[in-house]
């Protein structure tokens, strides 16, 4: 077969690709649909990649009709030699169009299509879509339903398809309007908040409206203040360590674990949790050796939990809580030895009571930390742990770690 030579006018600037969706932006450069759209929505430059000019944010893309039309006939001739047809791309979505279906949403017998026919777009081409439907206030319209929703207590009433909307255009970084909504008033997180708590009988719909649910309080959590985070309830988190202990989806798990880091950030927020049950139910969580991310997480919030003296306590209650910290030292990742480590050095220091350093002699804590001393740790992390095994050596001075552990450490110079 004889080498193909495709005309360079064929060609995306961006993907290096033959383009399917030529489209020509206001400095006469032609790209490709989604390469172009791509480049603005992940870089946040409303440059031309090319001509490095700027383009308004508004900045409309012309279909290439001409150029995609002689695309199409140079792969249909060149179909015998292996090269792909490029079919007629799909309209792109009127913003005219949109707008019409959220103020849809106001009205009770054409709510219900409205938010079919929204769905069905959002989930169709979201990164196409989104720049229309982010202009027509679809993301502020989805949040003031839920919210909505939520007042009049009608859970099932169109609730999960909002939810779903939402996740796939609302643009964190960029939806101000949304933000503002967000920021005004607790109302939003009480939604979500409501929804989590949901149908104990978990049926089908219900499973979906909380995956959906924590997926967008995790996009809530990284616009919200100060202050609604002081203000974030027991309740809130009682429904989040719930999904975790629900096992919805991976996805799911990892959003409330993101969430409850989130939420650490503030001293009193450790101590809901606590009182939640977080602590116990991480445990359960490791217990049932998840994949490495999530023991990473679980280990993040373990060790904020451990900063109060009733995590320590809920953590040394627990039966393998202890056993549990010391077996995942040198197994897991850098990051997961540092926070056990670090869960160590707190109960040495503040909760080591005489039957709490027998448990770690018996369970393997002490043999482990003399274990990070002779292996390929930073030293950083060595220094604490010689810190805790200095701390207690009168108690474990008979151990056989320990005595290796002092015969073999480097002698000062």
């Amino acid at each position: 077969m004889e080498e193909i030579q495709i005309p360079e006018y064929f060609i995306c600037p961006i993907s290096l690709q033959i383009m399917k969706d030529p489209v020509t932006v206001l400095t006469g450069i032609t790209y490709d649909r989604e390469s172009i759209e791509q480049w603005f929505s992940t870089t946040h430059d409303m440059s031309c990649p090319v001509t490095k000019q700027a383009l308004p944010r508004d900045n409309a893309l012309t279909p290439n009709h001409t150029l995609r039309r002689l695309i199409q006939q140079w792969c249909k001739e060149n179909a015998t030699n292996g090269v792909g047809l490029i079919p007629t791309p799909k309209l792109t979505l009127n913003k005219i169009y949109v707008s019409g279906l959220v103020q849809d949403l106001g009205v009770s017998h054409l709510q219900a299509n409205a938010l079919k026919k929204l769905e069905a777009l959002a989930l169709e081409n979201a990164q196409r879509n989104r720049r229309s439907m982010g202009e027509a206030g679809v993301a502020k319209a989805m949040v003031l339903f839920i919210v909505r929703c939520y007042k009049e207590g009608a859970q099932r009433n169109g609730v999960l398809e909002a939810l779903r909307i939402l996740h796939h255009v609302w643009s964190v970084d960029d939806d101000h309007e949304v933000k503002l909504i967000v920021n005004g008033s607790n109302d939003f997180l009480e939604s979500l908040t409501w929804v989590l708590g949901c149908d104990p009988e978990m049926d089908n719909h219900a499973i979906l409206m909380k995956s959906e649910a924590i997926l967008v309080m995790k996009m809530a959590m990284e616009v919200i203040t100060a202050s609604q985070l002081e203000r974030l309830n027991l309740e809130f988190f009682k429904n989040i360590v719930m999904v975790s202990k629900e096992k919805i989806s991976q996805e799911a798990l990892k959003s409330a674990l993101l969430v409850l880091i989130e939420a650490c950030l503030l001293g009193r927020n450790r101590m809901k949790m606590v009182e939640s049950g977080a602590m116990f139910q991480l445990i359960e969580l490791e217990l049932a050796r998840p994949e490495r991310h999530i023991t990473e997480l679980i280990f993040n919030l373990l060790a904020n939990l451990c900063g109060c003296a009733d995590g320590r306590a809920q953590l040394l209650k627990h039966a393998g809580g202890i056993a549990l910290v010391s077996k995942r030292i040198l197994r897991v990742s850098p990051a997961t030895d540092d926070r056990a480590v670090h869960i160590l050095s707190l109960i040495a220091m503040f909760s080591a009571t005489h039957e709490v350093l027998q448990e770690m002699l018996l369970v393997g804590a002490v043999s482990k930390l003399c274990m990070v001393m002779q292996g390929d740790c930073t030293a950083h992390l060595k220094k604490k742990v010689r810190g805790i095994l200095r701390l207690h050596s009168n108690v474990w001075n008979n151990s056989p770690c320990i005595a290796v552990y002092l015969v073999t450490r480097p002698r000062p110079p």
